[in-house]
């Protein structure tokens, strides 16, 4: 048990340590990511993510306390694991760390394809309602804490949570779909949301007075001594929702694979942990891009299906791997077609 507390705390610790270091709360970083600074931190948070494997595979057993042949069988009885129980606790720690290591891994990459799908859906917002990246940089904070405590609070209300509200996933995935082909046959013309008639702006207007000027770095302003919620705080609200259903999606995927909760909690860490780099380093390749327009529309469309459709696809062996590979390859071939086909300059 002491160990348990031990490890668990330190893990916490150096989480909060690293969001804090990502999101620029221990400084005064205020200005964006450069591609080459999201490039390198991307890339070291992917690599501490894989990294921790050695330690799954070290010290899991310990983190569960098993010690004995029969902790190990109670436990496959228990969380329904493929390890093999032997009758030689070396060789059943052996084979537990393994199948341990291969499930936080899988869980891993699933978890951070479904962190790339509310990426996209981030950029959808920020765009449609015009966010500057200054003020993308302040709801990213709070988007990438609300995305945290978010799969914290999933991951241990379980099936109950998920439930009562996985009907939502319809209805988010719907949404996608019609904005992706509303952007598709736009003809171009880079259009945005109506901010006053979206369903969101609606809501919190029930509870407070918006203002319906742009108020860069607030959320909350005080006009002629009367408090107003700014479309900042619209966004934040916003980003916030799409935090919930993505909770809502990704953790039946990571309980699909595994049901040790410490793995499970691992993975889904991990996955979101570096967002706000992945985000820059997003934004940083695509925006000048001439056919960012289509690819960002194919992007949302597919998202949006396999949102509606993920029984049907995973019964057909369609997986969150095969869907990383998909996006991917709308990437490719966004920035393909736009060195092919780049935007016309204007004399």
């Amino acid at each position: 048990m002491e160990f348990k507390m031990f490890f668990l705390s330190g893990f916490l610790l150096l989480v909060a340590l690293g969001l804090m270091l990502d999101l620029g709360l221990l400084g005064r970083e205020q200005k964006a990511l450069t591609s080459k600074q999201a490039m390198w931190r991307t890339f070291a948070w992917i690599a501490a993510g894989l990294l921790f494997s050695v330690v799954i595979y070290l010290l899991h057993a310990d983190l569960h306390g098993l010690e004995t042949v029969q902790d190990y069988r109670r436990f496959k009885e228990t969380y329904g694991s493929n390890f093999i129980v032997f009758d030689d606790v070396v060789k059943c720690r052996d084979s537990f760390a393994g199948e341990a290591v291969v499930s936080y891994i899988t869980g891993y990459f699933v978890e951070y394809s479904l962190s790339v799908d509310n990426l996209f859906v981030m950029l959808l917002i920020f765009s449609s309602f015009g966010i500057g990246v200054s003020d993308q940089k302040k709801i990213l904070v709070w988007g990438v804490i609300g995305a945290v405590l978010m799969r914290f609070l999933f991951i241990f209300l379980g099936g109950l949570m998920i439930q009562q509200f996985h009907w939502m996933i319809y209805l988010f995935g719907g949404f996608l779909i019609i904005t992706g082909l509303k952007m598709l046959f736009s003809g171009g013309d880079d259009e945005t949301i109506d901010t006053e008639n979206h369903p969101v702006f609606k809501w919190v207007s029930r509870f407070f007075r918006i203002s319906k000027e742009k108020h860069t770095g607030k959320f909350f302003i005080i006009k002629e001594g009367k408090r107003y919620a700014t479309i900042l705080f619209v966004v934040l609200v916003l980003v916030e929702f799409t935090d919930v259903l993505f909770a809502v999606d990704s953790v039946p995927a990571i309980f699909g694979i595994t049901r040790d909760p410490y793995l499970v909690f691992f993975s889904n860490i991990f996955a979101i942990m570096g967002l706000r780099s992945l985000f820059f380093l997003l934004g940083h390749g695509i925006k000048n891009l001439s056919t960012l327009q289509y690819g960002l529309s194919l992007i949302l469309i597919f998202i949006g299906v396999k949102m509606i459709f993920q029984k049907q696809l995973q019964n057909l062996g369609f997986n969150e791997v095969h869907a990383l590979l998909v996006l991917g390859s709308i990437l490719l071939l966004t920035y393909v077609s736009s060195f092919l086909f780049p935007k016309k300059s204007i004399d």
